[in-house]
């Protein structure tokens, strides 16, 4: 299944919706494992986000382990032994307290996680490559600082490392980006105003920004009224080159900071129609045409998949299944999604392609008309480790196998880096009550073909 963080422009995704440059074409039989290592033992009564990253030689995994307390484990590559540094955090019940990670242009590694609608918890290291020397940085610029939520590192055009997240609660919160300058050690404001405002009565849930093969930053967002998940509405989008100066799909300028007053609407969806956070994606067709992937409801009431390509006359809206059932969504917390979508990409032989699921169809992958973005023909899914890691090996009921991979893959003599372990299923952020799994065995595998 999907699973899907209620609130969040983050999902993890299961493995076939992994973005993996090299498995894409490889056939099902010549995966295998290169390499298995243990990392660690870790908390298994709820699910929340782990990082991986890796850069020759350097690899590292941050976690919570087994006494819930966060961990950042590092090795060589090519060793198999592991040096670890806990830092003061501690997760609770709350799958939305993930953790990222990201190296800067001098090999500091820079780390953030555990908050939701708290205050700034971030460490950096003190000399490159080395988890020993982290230190907790109590603040990047000492202003809304205190109601933080969703951390994301990624990088400027020029190299720079970016930090986002977003300033307030759900329904009610802006988009905050900070720059950071490698030589002083120190953040500043990307902008000189939020990105994206809520004006106090509402937030956007973002996608990207995503570098496009135009050379353009896209990025996709859905507004949300208040914390319940169904009062997700009206999917929007910005683009930008240097993500300081942006326009709208036509080329016209884009005000700062966005609001839902002066936002490009690409789809109207109204609250309660079937449309939530996490579940918006961008992708490209062959002609290099950016399409964006949601879902809504259709004119029955049924839960529908839905591409939005943007041609020469605008957005143009195609309807990507043909489902006879409805996703009834809402409430609060972390949700179990019932419904997955994925970008549309071009495949190594030139087809335009996509993955869908659902619960109750399970996972599909069909090849689209380049016109129409039509089904025309069912293929295989992609299997980016053999069919064996993904059965649940603990026996206590209702476990389930999580996957990560990284967002720029290392792929090395065709081999790439997966890590596994296994939790309890969401539980909207509430503790469990009885009995509990014993910690996961928290696993790195070296895929090849």
């Amino acid at each position: 299944m999907l699973l899907l963080r209620n609130a969040n422009i983050i999902y993890l995704l299961l493995l076939f919706f992994s973005c993996q440059p090299s498995p894409e074409s490889i056939p099902l039989s010549q995966v295998s494992v290169a390499e298995e290592l243990l990392v660690d033992s870790v908390w298994a009564g709820h699910p929340v986000g782990f990082a991986l990253l890796t850069q020759p030689p350097h690899q590292f995994v941050a976690y919570y382990n087994q006494d819930r307390q966060m961990v950042v484990a590092h090795r060589k590559l090519d060793q198999d032994r592991w040096q670890y540094q806990p830092l003061p955090e501690k997760i609770g019940w709350d799958s939305h307290n993930y953790i990222r990670m990201a190296l800067d242009a001098e090999g500091h590694l820079h780390l953030s996680g555990n908050m939701h609608v708290d205050t700034l918890n971030y460490y950096r290291t003190e000399k490159p490559y080395d988890i020993s020397t982290f230190q907790q940085v109590s603040e990047m610029i000492g202003k809304d600082e205190t109601r933080m939520t969703y951390p994301e590192f990624f990088y400027h055009p020029e190299g720079h490392l970016v930090f986002t997240y977003r300033d307030g609660g759900s329904g009610q919160g802006n988009q905050i980006y900070n720059l950071y300058d490698v030589t002083k050690k120190t953040w500043q404001r990307l902008l000189d105003t939020q990105l994206v405002d809520g004006g106090g009565a509402m937030n956007a849930y973002l996608h990207g920004p995503v570098l496009g093969p135009d050379g353009y930053y896209h990025l996709i967002w859905v507004w949300r009224d208040t914390p319940d998940a169904a009062t997700n509405h009206d999917l929007s989008y910005a683009k930008s080159k240097d993500l300081v100066h942006w326009q709208q799909s036509d080329g016209t300028s884009q005000p700062l900071p966005i609001t839902y007053d002066n936002a490009e609407v690409i789809d109207p969806v109204p609250a309660h129609g079937g449309m939530i956070n996490g579940n918006t994606v961008i992708g490209f067709d062959q002609q290099q045409r950016l399409v964006v992937t949601y879902h809504k409801y259709d004119s029955a009431g049924y839960t529908q998949i839905y591409n939005a390509r943007l041609e020469e006359a605008g957005w143009v809206i195609y309807q990507a299944t043909d489902w006879n059932f409805r996703w009834e969504f809402g409430g609060y917390g972390s949700i179990v999604a019932a419904v997955g979508v994925s970008p549309v990409r071009v495949d190594a032989n030139g087809q335009l392609i996509q993955e869908f699921y659902s619960d109750s169809l399970g996972n599909s992958r069909f090849i689209l008309d380049e016109q129409t973005l039509s089904q025309q023909e069912e293929i295989p899914l992609p299997l980016k480790a053999p069919a064996a890691l993904d059965t649940v090996l603990s026996d206590f009921p209702g476990m389930q196998v999580h996957w990560l991979t990284e967002n720029k893959h290392v792929v090395q003599d065709s081999s790439w880096y997966i890590l596994r372990w296994e939790t309890l299923g969401r539980n909207r952020d509430q503790a469990r009550s009885g009995p509990l799994p014993s910690p996961s065995p928290l696993k790195i595998f070296r895929i090849t073909k």
